[in-house]
C-alpha cells in the first residue's frame, strides 16, 4: 500500500508540474478564461435574478453593463487619483531635478559614477524599448479584457444549461463533484472580493488619515489610491507607498522625515495585507495564511500581474474540488481548514 501510495504521490506531483508548465506557455488563452470565470462566479446570483422577470438577454446586457461600469469606475477612481497627484510632481519636476544633482554629487564624491551608468543604461535606445514595450502592454491587457468579456457574456447564457447536462451526467460521483464544488467554489469567490473589499478599503482609510496627520498634501487621493491599488497584491500596495514618498521629498525639509513616512506607509501596508488580510481569509475561506501568500507568489511568476490578483481565487478553487472528492479531500484538510459555510447550489 505504501508503494501504491507513493506512485500516486508522484504521479500527482508530476502532473501538477505539467499543469504548471501549461499554463505559463499558454497563458494568453488560460488567463482570459480564468477572469471570466471569477467574473461569472461573482455576478451570476445577479444575472439570475434578474432573467427570473426578464428576457434571458435583456438580464446579460443588464448585468454586463453593470459589470463593465464597476470595473470603469474603479479604474476611473485610480487614474483621477493620479492625474491629481501627478500635476503637482510635474509642476515640482525642477526640485527633483535638484535632489538628483545633490544625489550624483555625493556619490561621485565617494566614487560612483551615476553619470557613467546612466549614459551607458538609460540611453534614446533604452526609451524607445521601453515606449515599446509600454504601448505592447497596454495592448495586450485591452485584447485581454475583450476575450475575458467575451467569454463572461457567453458563459452568463450556458451556466443553466452546463448545470443541466451535469446533473443528466451518468457518472454520479462525477455530477456531485462539479455541482457542489462549483457552487462551493462560486460562494467562495464573492467572499473572497467581500474580503478585499474590506481590507482595501482599511487600507485606504488608514493611509488617508495618515497622510493627513503628516501634513502631506493629498490625503484623500493617497486614500483613494491606496484603496484601488490594493486589490493587486503586494505590487498595488508598493505603488502606492511609493508615490507618496517622492511628493513627501519635495514637501518635508529632512530626509528622516521622509524615510519616516515611506516606512510608515510599509508598516500600514504589511500589517494589513501581510498579517490580517491572510487571516481574515484563511478563516473565511478555509485556507491557510501561508497557502494565501504562496499562491500569489506562484501565479504572479506564471501569469505576471493578473496572476497576483487571481492566485488566491485559483488556489481557491483548486481546493474546494479537491475537498468534494473523497479521495482528494485530504489534500483540502491539509491546505485548508473547516469550510464555514456549506454549498449551496449555482
Amino acid at each position: 500500500m505504501g508503494v501504491g501510495f507513493g506512485l500516486k504521490t508522484a504521479t500527482g506531483i508530476i502532473a501538477a508540474v505539467l499543469v504548471a508548465a501549461a499554463a505559463a506557455q499558454a497563458r494568453q488563452v488560460f488567463a482570459p478564461l480564468a477572469a471570466a470565470l471569477f467574473i461569472i462566479a461573482i455576478v451570476w446570483p445577479v444575472q439570475k435574478r434578474l432573467q427570473s422577470w426578464m428576457p434571458k438577454l435583456a438580464a446579460l446586457a443588464i448585468t454586463v453593463i453593470v459589470t463593465v461600469a464597476v470595473c470603469l469606475s474603479f479604474a476611473s477612481l485610480a487614474a483621477w487619483g493620479f492625474g491629481r497627484v501627478g500635476r503637482s510632481l510635474i509642476a515640482d519636476l525642477p526640485r527633483y531635478q535638484d535632489f538628483y544633482a545633490a544625489m550624483v554629487t555625493w556619490l561621485d564624491g565617494h566614487g560612483v559614477s551615476v553619470a557613467g551608468l546612466w549614459a551607458e543604461h538609460f540611453n534614446v535606445g533604452w526609451l524607445l524599448r521601453a515606449t515599446q514595450y509600454v504601448t505592447g502592454r497596454v495592448n495586450t491587457t485591452l485584447s485581454f479584457w475583450v476575450i475575458a468579456l467575451i467569454y463572461v457574456m457567453l458563459g452568463l447564457l450556458e451556466v443553466e444549461n452546463v448545470r443541466q447536462k451535469i446533473e443528466r451526467l451518468d457518472n454520479r460521483i462525477a455530477a456531485h463533484v462539479l455541482l457542489d464544488g462549483s457552487a462551493a467554489t462560486a460562494a467562495k469567490f464573492r467572499r473572497y472580493l467581500l474580503v478585499r473589499t474590506k481590507m482595501s478599503a482599511v487600507t485606504g482609510l488608514l493611509v488617508g488619515v495618515f497622510a493627513g496627520i503628516t501634513g502631506l498634501p493629498f490625503a484623500f487621493e493617497w486614500g483613494v489610491i491606496a484603496f484601488v491599488l490594493n486589490y493587486i497584491p503586494f505590487i498595488g500596495p508598493f505603488v502606492a507607498t511609493l508615490f507618496p514618498t517622492l511628493l513627501a521629498m519635495t514637501q518635508f525639509e529632512s530626509w528622516p522625515a521622509v524615510l519616516g513616512l515611506f516606512a510608515c506607509l510599509n508598516v500600514i501596508q504589511i500589517v494589513v495585507g501581510s498579517y490580517i488580510e491572510p487571516r481574515v481569509a484563511g478563516t473565511m475561506l478555509s485556507i491557510s495564511p501561508v497557502v494565501v501568500l504562496f499562491s500569489i507568489f506562484f501565479w504572479t511568476f506564471l501569469w505576471g500581474l493578473f496572476g497576483t490578483f487571481i492566485g488566491v481565487p485559483i488556489t481557491l478553487a483548486m481546493l474546494t474540488f479537491c475537498a468534494a472528492h473523497p479521495s482528494s479531500r485530504w489534500v483540502a484538510d491539509l491546505l485548508g481548514g473547516p469550510d464555514p459555510a456549506k454549498p449551496g447550489k449555482l
